[in-house]
């Protein structure tokens, strides 16, 4: 991994458990062992790197996302496959957690991209659920819109209880009732 790749994972890593203040640029260099000269090298400054860690978060989560959502099985199973997927729950979503952060949602720069994120999602979710509902496996009756967004928010919500509990069990069960939900539309 060379200089800039290191300094993007290491701002990543660090967004995730400490937030955009807790990052700082010596806490990046220290974790990435780069300097500061190759870290002003590579980048603006902070806030450019940020937006590259950020970005990279976002497209990463979108990937992982759409390889379960463009996968084999019904639209169910692939629903169900992404929202079952391995996560390490209690450190939280990558992407999720920066709504949290008041510097990043105050940056437009910042915030783009994890409003972008969730706008796809949403609408990904929205486009299958439309899918299955117009291909008879659920039924018509089903908003593929407020049922897209629901889902989002149980695994964005499921993250914070299960934190909040210490305890991943947390997160399955909101995933499981989320999913009791989807299937009682079933045709």
């Amino acid at each position: 991994m060379d200089t800039r790749e290191r300094l993007i994972a290491s701002t990543r890593e660090l967004l995730w458990e400490r937030g955009y203040v807790g990052t700082s640029p010596k806490a990046i260099q220290a974790r990435s062992g780069a300097g500061q000269g190759s870290m002003y090298h590579h980048f603006h400054g902070k806030p450019d790197l940020a937006l590259a860690a950020i970005s990279r978060s976002a497209e990463e989560l979108r990937s992982r996302a759409e390889a379960q959502f463009s996968g084999p099985g019904t639209v169910v199973e692939r629903i169900t496959a992404y929202l079952r997927r391995e996560r390490d729950v209690l450190k939280g979503c990558p992407v999720g957690r920066l709504t949290q952060d008041p510097d990043v949602m105050a940056d437009p720069d910042l915030r783009r991209p994890v409003e972008d994120t969730f706008t796809w999602l949403t609408d990904r979710l929205t486009g299958l659920l439309a899918e299955g509902r117009g291909n008879g496996e659920l039924a018509p009756g089903l908003d593929p819109v407020g049922t897209a967004t629901a889902l989002v928010a149980v695994l964005q919500g499921g993250y914070v209880l299960a934190r909040a509990a210490d305890s991943a069990e947390v997160f399955g069960r909101a995933v499981d009732g989320a999913l009791g939900l989807l299937t009682a539309h079933i045709r």
